[in-house]
Order: structure tokens, then C-alpha cells, then sequence
């Protein structure tokens, strides 16, 4: 089977179907790492915080994030998120193929008025009533509640306090063209100069700017793309360890084993056992 082939069924490689609902302990499943390390996601992701304090980094701009805050993340941008065990909130995953009533762009909202968080809150309580129901026609409804949620969004978008700022420093366009890169060849196995070299910069620059921006190299920021990758297909799939290497570009199963080792502390086969029910 030809590796492209295989990519297409790895997991949480699809988009979902229709909206789905999860609190944000949900969307971990158990494993911080899933929302702490870079990484990209096959459906949008709209957040909706309701207490506590952490930090998001969305195409490499970091942010600090807190109650009242909605974020959200189109499909195939790279993202991470240190939310902390104090905060609180509900996430809905929506289908990529409906991205012409959501913004292109990922947007982050603090919502301060008390009528716009009663009237999410709202949106979101009937969501969380269909779904947990299983009514008949129930795909349908969560589509219309999905829908009043994004002319909610707009609504919030197009007051003036909430209009994005026009001019975006360099530094930071230079970090969303890399991120945009890293999701577009991760897989390649390139090394960090190479992507520099196609961003028309030298690697110290890009590294300064990603430390600036981001808060990580760039060298990080490729890494922990890479280490996501590798968890997820090791701990949520059945695939040999050698093919998941080559799927990632290393040369092979050994420098593989060794990669995933100084990151995590155990070996792909560990990883793997420890994930098993």
C-alpha cells in the first residue's frame, strides 16, 4: 500500500461530518499532550473558555487566554494550547467542507459584554441538549446551531473593539508562512534550514523571530509537529513502528526510536503499550 494511501486513514486524519460538542477534557482524551504540543487539526475548532487562565499559540502567535475568551482555529492551521488544569470550557469541532461561514483566519474574541456571553452560553447549552438527546434529524439541528454560532461570531467580529489590527508586524507574517510550511512538510523529514532557505531567510533569523512570536525555535516548532504525528499514530493506531518512521520521514526505525525517546522518556513501543486499554 502506497504511503499516501495509508496517511488518508491514520487517525484523526478526517474531518468531522457534522458539529460535535466535547468539554475540553474531552478534546485531551486523557493525554495533555494532544492540545500542549504543535500540531493541526482536520475540523475547525471553535473554544469557548469559562474560567481559568493559560495560553494559546495559534499559527505561531502566542496569546494568554482566560474566561470569556472564544477562539477559533480554522482546519490545517498550527496550533497548541496550555490550558492548565484550572480552566474550564467547551469545544466543538466543525466540518472543514463548511468553511464559507467561518472566518479564513483564526480569530480570538474577549467577550465582555453580558448579553454576547449569555446569548454563546445559550447557543452552546441547546447544542450540548441535542447532542447528549439523540433526537431524530440531530445532525441536522447541530448544522443550524453550528450556523447561529458563526453569525455570532460575525456579530462579534465586525464590532469595532473586535476588528483585527490591518497591519501585522513582519515578524509575525514571516512565523504564519513557516507554520503554514512546517503542516505543508512535516512529514518530508527536512531539516529547519531548508525551510528558511524557502522563506527567503537565514535559519538564525527565522529562529529569532519564532522565539520572538512564539515562544519556541523553529527547530521546536518543527519537532513537536513531528512528535505529534508520532504519538498520535503510535498511541491511537495499529501501524508497524518501521512504517510509521518512514510515514515521518526518518531513515530509518532506529533514529526513529531514538527521536521519540529524547522527547517523551520512553520508546515508540512503550508509548504504544501505555496508551492500551
Amino acid at each position: 500500500m502506497q504511503i499516501q494511501n495509508i496517511l488518508a486513514q491514520t487517525p484523526h486524519e478526517a474531518s468531522v461530518a457534522s458539529p460535535r460538542i466535547r468539554s475540553l477534557g474531552q478534546l485531551t482524551m486523557g493525554s495533555p499532550w494532544r492540545l500542549e504540543v504543535q500540531h493541526a487539526r482536520a475540523s475547525h475548532l471553535f473554544l469557548w473558555l469559562t474560567k481559568g487562565q493559560g495560553r494559546a499559540t495559534i499559527l505561531g502567535k502566542r496569546r494568554g487566554v482566560g474566561a470569556h475568551n472564544a477562539l477559533f482555529v480554522p482546519a490545517g492551521a498550527l496550533m497548541s494550547m496550555d490550558l492548565g488544569k484550572q480552566c474550564y470550557g467547551i469545544a466543538i469541532d466543525l466540518p472543514a467542507h463548511e468553511s464559507g461561514i467561518w472566518p479564513e483566519e483564526p480569530q480570538h474574541l474577549r467577550i465582555r459584554d453580558v448579553m454576547a456571553q449569555n446569548e454563546v452560553n445559550a447557543l452552546l447549552d441547546n447544542m450540548q441538549r441535542e447532542q447528549s438527546t439523540h433526537r431524530a434529524f440531530g445532525d441536522e439541528a447541530a448544522r443550524a446551531h453550528a450556523g447561529l454560532l458563526a453569525v455570532w461570531m460575525r456579530r462579534m467580529l465586525a464590532q469595532e473593539d473586535n476588528k483585527p489590527n490591518p497591519r501585522i508586524p513582519a515578524a509575525e507574517r514571516l512565523i504564519g508562512a513557516f507554520c503554514a510550511l512546517v503542516e505543508k512538510d512535516y512529514r518530508s523529514g527536512k531539516p529547519m534550514a531548508d525551510y528558511a532557505a524557502a522563506l527567503g531567510v537565514t535559519p538564525t533569523h527565522l529562529s529569532r523571530a519564532c522565539r520572538q512570536v512564539a515562544g519556541l525555535t523553529a527547530a521546536d516548532m518543527i519537532t513537536q509537529r513531528v512528535l505529534y504525528a508520532a504519538r498520535d499514530m503510535l498511541e491511537s493506531g495499529d501501524l508497524p513502528i518501521r512504517l510509521i518512521a518512514e510515514m515521518l520521514g526518518f531513515s530509518s526505525a532506529a533514529y526513529f526510536t531514538r527521536f521519540v525517546q529524547n522527547q517523551t522518556g520512553k520508546t515508540p513501543s512503550a508509548l504504544r503499550q501505555q496508551a492500551r486499554p
